[in-house]
């Protein structure tokens, strides 16, 4: 399950079967892995994902194994970044050998939060879908190692071309503005693009994220590009080698010598990690639910992936055939080698390469002698402390400054987890309010107050507790309450109150888009953590402590029972739904319902309130809101009474004074089981698109969920009768009760009864029913189960910009005639696409009824095909109607009422 917890409550987002077919081309799977097009994998039916705390470090990064890769890491300075365009678009397997095999500082920078794409998993799509994406890539990064950026340009949906990406992504600058920031900030020694920057990287966002990446190789260094970052302090940086990837083709096995510079081995087998680095890595990607993995695993054995070098600020470091041996060649990554990196102004340290070769010694005794590492990993940190203290006075140039204390902080950072490994140091916290509450997460309010215990625990007797606190934002206050305890020596435990401020700002993403289903640049809207997967939370606990008279500091790794603090208001408002389509022909009257969730201690009052267009009324004004406890939530209706029915776009907000304050947003709270959480806000507006369409209301229409879509809410909010059927009723259901059935998306992907029982689905048609079948991703799958009436060839043609024209094939047919008449003008106002997974080739039993294409490109005519099947109707639709209704766009829903009403009509209807 993905519970999205609107106000507390889970809103079904629910894990389809993908159980269906026992094997499946998984090519966007395999790309991501560098292993795509040359193998056809098995899919692990049913296979849960492991049961883990999505907050504490993997198995492999405690104890000795995690201490070996730790010190691993203390061994060398490399530094890579790797871009991508979309989670899952990474090289997972070379990340992980990069980071877990060499032991190199690893970043990922993905430039979308994959917030256009399709839901495998549910029917939440755009900004929310983005945010479970985030989580999702976060919970795939820990298994790699690595850092996690990404950039304030959003995925806009399927683009053909990197022109018609940086259209929507409005120039080049915005993007690479973020890139360059990160390369500035992260200072990495090799920068390497996941993709080519051609057309062999299909997807628009693929090539524009490579060809972002060109740029910013040298950019970065320019201190006249993106000057305003310079005037916060960043200081140019310049990559010191360039690669470009997919020159191979993903996935190959072979490649040609020229094509490549590195050839890095991912298939090796790691004993820290149990398998190969590349097995490793599906353990993360298969977190990457929403894209529809979960349930994927490789074979031991040879894989590879294929890099080739494109620019360079070194002298030559390829072989008389082309080659490196890795990204590392010609690079200097010992600890000692980072005063050289300084130049001439090494004369102003000339302390530190002494120093430098100390802490190397000091590394090299820890990995020599595992058992008794504490001691010289302290050691080494006390000169390494010591070392940063003098780099900082030493009056080096700013630049060369920088990335000195880059360098040496990461290492500061990677001795303290050593030494807290060595010596089996942890340090937990638990919260909880000091008011109990009914929801599942832990959350305060500004004004509120909260319960914080630190609970440290070690493995030496000789360790003394120094200090133990709580790092908090300004403003916030903490207190110890009780008496520390000690329970026989191995625990310390400490218990503060934590009083939040009334002005605490609100655990919240720091980016938003006004309208989500056509902006492609996030707004910022905090710039402190502007790149950053999340902001962070606000409460941090660390301790420091003493070994053989050396100090070090350990942070507690996160909550204990979960998910670490968060600050919410003190209540969530939210119209629900948040989209709603009113016929022109309703009538003069509609119902908006308000969900009100407190989460203030005690009891709590207010007014509610709508705010209405010009003209519009509501009846009552004004409720009152009474809810007794934290965690209550009520639902208030009132009545809307608009000032005129006509084809146009409005919205409804609400708003609750409590205290002198309104309160016009809500939450959700994204989570589940195998990832971490985060918060979804929306401001408390209902959209509503009054729309001119006509119903047929005589007979009963049946929807069977695919993976799930809003097109059932919408068609129930016009007036249709509609019902859903559960796939797994479908072999005992009477479908003579329904005058149409509708396939929801991807349902013969998802839903395994619906591919078992499609032979009496088209038994229904046969005996006069109507049959909707909308856009399946499984095209193999799709096309060897033979599902249509009459032979059809499922492709990947699609029709990605939402202009593009359309051409109507078939003029005559009823279906553009009843029960509304359809025109050019129907087509305007489409969102993110026109359609996608067209049928390719059809037999002369099917009429294509319309036409499409992107720009430069033939007509797609397989987007909309229609047959008489025995008595009844057959439909395939390609056309993106699961996007277009729920955004309310007039003609999609004329449309889509029509082909509801296929087989209806009356017999004056059409012609």
């Amino acid at each position: 399950m993905l519970p999205i917890r609107a106000q507390g409550n889970p809103i079904a987002m629910k894990k389809t079967g993908r159980g269906a077919q026992s094997r499946r081309v998984l090519r966007g799977v395999l790309c991501a892995l560098g292993l795509g097009l040359v193998l056809t994998l098995p899919v692990r039916a049913e296979a849960p994902l492991k049961a883990y705390d999505p907050y504490a470090p993997l198995p492999q990064d405690t104890g000795s194994a995690g201490l070996k890769q730790v010190l691993l890491r203390l061994q060398t300075t490399a530094r890579l970044m790797q871009t991508t365009a979309h989670p899952d678009d990474e090289d997972g397997g070379m990340l992980t050998l990069e980071s877990r095999g060499e032991g190199a500082s690893v970043l990922l920078m993905t430039l979308t939060r994959g917030e256009g794409g399709q839901n495998k998993i549910g029917s939440n799509l755009f900004d929310v879908l983005g945010l479970v994406r985030t989580l999702e890539q976060l919970a795939s990064d820990r298994y790699y190692g690595v850092e996690q950026r990404f950039s304030r340009v959003a995925d806009f949906g399927y683009s053909k071309s990197a022109e018609e990406t940086f259209q929507k992504w409005q120039g080049h600058d915005i993007a690479l503005g973020d890139m360059v920031r990160v390369i500035r900030t992260f200072r990495p020694d090799v920068l390497v693009a996941r993709f080519s920057g051609t057309e062999r990287d299909g997807h628009g966002h693929h090539q524009a994220s490579a060809i972002l990446t060109e740029e910013a190789f040298r950019a970065a260094a320019d201190p006249k590009r993106f000057p305003e970052q310079i005037k916060e302090g960043l200081q140019p940086w310049q990559p010191k080698k360039l690669y470009i990837g997919n020159v191979c083709g993903f996935g190959a096995l072979t490649c040609a010598p020229e094509n490549y510079t590195v050839k890095l081995a991912t298939g090796v087998y790691n004993p820290a990690l149990g398998m190969t680095y590349v097995q490793f890595a599906i353990e993360g990607l298969n977190h990457e639910l929403s894209q529809g993995l979960g349930n994927i695993s490789v074979d031991a054995g040879p894989h590879f992936a294929f890099y080739k070098l494109v620019d360079s600020v070194l002298p030559p470091t390829v072989d008389k055939e082309g080659h490196e041996k890795d990204f590392w060649d010609g690079i200097d990554t010992s600890l000692p080698g980072l005063a050289a990196r300084l130049g001439d102004e090494e004369k102003k340290a000339p302390w530190l390469r002494g120093r430098l070769t100390e802490i190397q010694q000091d590394v090299d005794k820890a990995v020599s002698h595992p058992d008794d590492a504490a001691n010289s990993l302290l050691s080494g940190l006390q000169i390494l402390d010591h070392a940063i203290a003098e780099v900082k006075d030493a009056k080096l140039t700013s630049g060369a400054e920088r990335n000195l204390l880059v360098s040496l902080q990461t290492k500061e950072t990677q001795f303290q987890d050593a030494a807290n490994l060595a010596l089996g140091v942890e340090l937990r916290e638990t919260g909880e309010p000091l008011e109990a509450r009914d929801e599942n997460e832990f959350a305060a309010v500004p004004g509120g107050s909260f319960r914080v215990e630190t609970d440290f625990s070690d493995q030496q007797k000789e360790i003394t507790v120094n200090e133990m606190q709580l790092d908090l934002p300004s403003g916030w206050r903490s207190r110890q309450v009780g008496k520390a305890s000690d329970n026989s020596g191995k625990n310390l435990q400490r218990t503060f109150d934590v009083d939040v401020p009334a002005n605490a700002e609100y655990t919240r993403p720091y980016w938003h888009r006004v309208d989500p289903e056509t902006d492609s640049v996030n707004i910022i809207d905090d710039p402190r953590y502007v790149t950053l997967p999340l902001a962070p939370p606000p409460v941090h606990a660390q301790a420091t402590y003493s070994y053989q008279g050396k100090e070090n500091v350990v942070r507690a790794v996160g909550m204990a029972d979960g998910a670490p603090i968060s600050v919410i208001p003190a209540f969530s408002v939210l119209l629900e739904p948040g989209e709603q389509v009113l016929p022109v022909s309703d009538g003069k009257e509609t119902t908006v319902k308000v969900g009100v969730t407190s989460n203030s201690p005690g009891a709590s009052r207010g007014t509610l309130r709508l705010e209405l267009p010009a003209g519009w009324k509501s009846a009552p004004d004004r409720l009152s809101v009474d809810l007794a406890k934290p965690g209550d939530k009520k639902d208030f209706q009132f009545k809307v009474f608009p000032a005129s029915l006509k084809e146009e776009r409005e919205q409804i907000r609400a708003v609750l004074m409590s205290g002198g304050k309104d309160y016009s947003e809500g939450y959700s709270l994204v989570t589940r089981e195998d990832l971490q959480s985060a918060y979804y806000y929306q401001p408390a507006i209902q959209r509503v698109s009054v729309v001119d369409v006509k119903v047929p209301k005589d007979f009963k229409v049946g929807y069977i969920m695919g993976a799930g879509d809003d097109i059932p809410t919408v068609l129930g909010q016009i007036g249709m009768n509609v019902t859903l059927i559960p796939a797994e009723r479908l072999a005992g259901e009477d479908l003579s009760h329904y005058g149409t059935i509708v396939i929801g998306i991807r349902a013969y992907d998802t839903q395994k009864d619906v591919a078992s029982q499609n032979k009496r689905l088209l038994d229904y048609v046969s005996n006069g029913g109507t049959l909707i079948v909308q856009y399946n991703t499984g095209v193999g799958d799709f096309n060897s189960g033979h599902f249509t009436p009459y032979p059809a060839t499922l492709s990947r043609g699609r029709v990605s910009v939402e202009e593009a024209p359309v051409d109507i094939l078939a003029p005559e047919d009823k279906v553009f005639h009843y029960p509304n008449q359809i025109t050019q003008k129907d087509f305007d106002g489409w969102v993110q696409e026109r359609g996608l997974y067209f049928m390719g080739e059809w037999d002369n039993h099917y009429t294509p009824l319309l036409a499409s294409h992107d720009p430069g490109e033939q007509p797609l005519k397989g987007g909309l095909l229609k047959t008489q099947y025995g008595k009844g109707i057959y439909i395939y639709t390609g056309y993106a109607f699961f996007r277009q209704l729920p955004a309310g766009v007039p003609g999609a829903i004329r449309l889509y009422v029509n082909l509801l009403s296929a087989g209806h009509e009356p017999l004056r209807a059409g012609r």
